[in-house]
């Protein structure tokens, strides 16, 4: 698995499980300003990812 791969899987998993266990985020059916860092940072590794892979999508 590269470091691109990883990474994307890393903050994929981090963004989930916040969100599944985030009080705030349940209550609301909203992301809270955590979720939404944890979401940018997947976001960006998704990026690096694609830009990594010459844009194939991850599996997953």
């Amino acid at each position: 698995m590269s470091m691109a791969d990883e990474a994307l899987e890393n903050a994929r998993t981090t963004y989930e499980q916040h969100v599944r266990t985030c009080r705030q985020c349940r209550a609301d059916g909203a992301a809270c300003a955590v979720a939404k860092v944890h979401l940018r940072t997947y976001n960006n590794a998704r990026r690096d990812h694609l830009r990594a892979t010459g844009g194939s999508a991850p599996r997953g």
